[in-house]
């Protein structure tokens, strides 16, 4: 993923002339929901028949494998720049991230945006919008509650009317400097983003998009599944470059599955965590399946009958001991590579806060501290993984050496 690949059939009419020939009718327009599903099953039957429409044969494979763990910059570079903006973004693809993160929602109009949940408050300046003031409200959402504004009560049009503050500035003093200066982006956007910034780098830049809420999004006539492949159909870019979809769900992960199939360039990650909880869309199904269960053996391989990447909690890999020091490694990563999947944890912070107690310095909580987060990654590398998330990719590069 270090080279972009430009054959002459990575032009569109060479993409469509090679579908044509996989047997497959790829069709590039995105002027209809069905259009881009359409799209995408086609690029699905291709890729069953073992063609490869990626564009990018140097792709790992999916499953896990040996091979240099990858950077997933953290909503961008999140520490040093207002989350899940183009700045943010840029910031991490500078410093050597392989993949930016967009955390995606829906506006009241249906257009997916980044934002890591529903809830504006903490991440843009929308309580200083007097003309707003009538959209405060108090919702449940995956089991929090928060009073305040939230993105779905808002279209794509208000939305960008506000502009987006750094979530932590007592951690983050100096990406709360830029805090006023950049847009809430749309999916869309931030695609055309990556792609110009892989082009004028000469390197391929991997998308990692996560699908936040689902349950909650459908309940209220907004599912994000059809209009999010919808865009992946629409887009040369997402076509056959890396991304890799997670959700703590699973139902969404499934439905993906049975659109996309198994492409060269795309992945599915499951997200869990590392606590005795239901999924939501289990939760609200009445079933009882819990990421607990999930993470056994048995759990890692049903897993992989619809993923490709299990994403655990940083510490269900090393936990904690109670002086807050660093346990010895648990079997999660041999267990999930027996079941065939890749192990992408989240989310190593830079700040003394955030590190295990072997690696903080004497500075304090707020304190930025990059050689302990650089140790501290190098102990989980060492562990086997296959990639990891964090807020500061530069970092993580540094810990790769």
């Amino acid at each position: 993923m270090n080279t972009l690949y430009l054959p002459k059939r990575l032009s569109r009419r060479g993409f469509i002339q090679t579908a044509a020939v996989a047997g497959g009718t790829l069709l590039l327009s995105s002027s209809a929901l069905a259009k881009g599903v359409t799209a995408l099953t086609a690029g699905t039957a291709a890729a069953a028949g073992n063609v490869d429409l990626s564009g990018l044969p140097g792709v790992a494979p999916v499953g896990a494998g040996a091979g240099r763990p990858l950077v997933f910059g953290h909503r961008g570079a999140s520490a040093l720049r207002p989350e899940h903006t183009l700045a943010s973004y840029a910031k991490a693809i500078a410093d050597g991230a392989d993949y930016v993160e967009p955390d995606l929602v829906s506006t009241k109009d249906g257009v997916l945006v980044a934002r890591h949940e529903a809830f504006l408050s903490e991440t843009t300046d929308v309580a200083s919008h007097p003309e707003f003031a009538s959209r405060k409200a108090r919702k449940t959402i995956d089991g929090e509650t928060h009073e305040g504004w939230f993105v779905d009560d808002f279209t794509l049009a208000e939305l960008k009317t506000l502009r987006a503050v750094e979530r932590i500035p007592q951690f983050r003093p100096g990406s709360a400097q830029y805090n006023g200066m950049f847009q809430v982006a749309t999916f869309e956007e931030i695609i055309d983003f990556v792609a110009a910034e892989a082009a004028a780098r000469g390197r391929i830049v991997g998308i990692v998009p996560e699908l936040k809420h689902s349950t909650y999004f459908a309940s209220v006539g907004l599912p994000l599944e059809d209009r999010f492949l919808s865009i992946l159909a629409a887009h040369d870019y997402t076509r056959r470059n890396p991304v890799e979809i997670q959700s703590f769900e699973i139902a969404n992960l499934k439905y993906l599955r049975s659109k996309l199939g198994r492409r060269a360039n795309l992945r599915l990650m499951q997200l869990v965590i590392n606590e005795n909880v239901r999924p939501m869309d289990v939760a609200a199904a009445g079933g009882t399946l819990t990421f607990a269960q999930m993470l056994t053996p048995a759990g890692l391989r049903d897993i992989a009958q619809y993923a490709d990447v299990v994403a655990p909690p940083t510490r269900a890999i090393i936990p904690l001991k109670k002086d807050g020091t660093l346990a010895e490694p648990s079997s999660l990563v041999d267990d999930a590579h027996k079941a065939g999947l890749r192990v992408e944890p989240w989310t190593f912070r830079p700040e003394n806060k955030f590190l295990a107690a072997d690696f903080r310095s004497n500075a304090g909580d707020f304190a930025r501290n990059e050689a302990g987060s650089i140790a501290e990654i190098k102990r989980y590398i060492a562990t086997g993984i296959d990639g990891f998330f964090t807020d500061d990719p530069a970092l993580g590069r540094a810990a790769l050496g």
